[in-house]
């Protein structure tokens, strides 16, 4: 498995001199994601939780809606050039009766680690209808619940502390008890690991949890929350124009800028009662 950090000289400058140290930069590298085989993406990530990554990025997709929906999945192929499994091919087997991928499911072979939706085969695409309902999820969580939300994430961010250079998600339920949380240099990589770990927790649908982010909440990653049926999603940082429209289409709540003792509410407030 890749490394999660890795270690490089670095030369500090401040106001009090400079010196030489080594310096923890968090890792960034490709895995290539195949279905039955076939390449479907790319996608820049930080090593670990490939398997919840596939997961969850199928389950966003629209392509699985349980943990029966995949029979296998193993790291193949992808050597160094001392004949070492690099551990960054990963091919997923689907059960018996599981379409494979449609073609707009494609992503011209390549996303960034800040990009989900960059290079998508088709604009139609993009938007994609849950099979799952967010706007029937009953989940309720009260405000002073919420504000303690963004210090418990950072607690459990063990590789930004030493790096400074990780996004965080997290599932959340009323009570403000994180489930799980995971790290990736690209927010809907750290989205999808959740969502993976939920899927094969048999959690999914998903609509007596939160959704937790520690950046922005983008159209993608409300688009992922409400193909898990999450009914709500908070971020520490601005939401997009596009992400609370979609939101409010799907009868979402979202929260933004959730620092300090305030928040925002921009769709869905009868999710978080006065």
């Amino acid at each position: 498995m890749g490394r999660v950090t890795v270690r490089r000289p670095v030369r500090r400058i401040s106001a009090a001199g400079e010196r030489r140290r080594p310096d923890s930069l968090a890792a960034e590298e490709p895995m290539e994601l195949r279905v039955g085989g076939k390449a479907l993406a790319v996608t820049m990530r930080t090593p670990g939780s490939d398997v919840e990554l596939a997961h969850g990025f199928l389950l966003s997709e629209g392509v699985i809606g349980s943990r029966e929906d995949v029979s296998a999945a193993r790291y193949c192929d992808g050597v160094d050039d001392r004949g070492r499994n690099t551990y960054n091919v990963l091919d997923v087997t689907l059960a018996p009766g599981v379409a494979p991928p449609e073609t707009g499911v494609e992503r011209n072979f390549y996303t960034t680690s800040s990009c989900g939706v960059c290079g998508k085969a088709a604009l139609d695409a993009v938007k994609l209808r849950s099979r799952f309902s967010p706007a029937e999820s009953t989940f309720t969580v009260k405000t002073e619940v919420l504000v303690q939300l963004p210090d418990r994430l950072r607690e459990q961010q063990k590789v930004f502390a030493s790096t400074g250079g990780l996004h965080a998600a997290a599932l959340f339920d009323p009570d403000g008890g994180l489930l799980v949380v995971r790290e990736d240099v690209g927010r809907h990589n750290a989205v999808d690991k959740v969502l993976g770990w939920a899927l094969q927790a048999e959690r999914i649908p998903a609509p007596g949890l939160g959704l937790l982010v520690s950046g922005r909440a983008s159209f993608e990653l409300v688009q992922k929350a409400a193909m898990a049926g999450i009914g709500l999603l908070a971020a520490v940082s601005a939401p997009s124009s596009l992400a609370v429209e979609l939101a409010e289409e799907n009868g979402m709540t979202l929260i933004g800028f959730l620092r300090g003792d305030s928040l925002n509410l921009y769709t869905g407030d009868h999710r978080v009662p006065a």
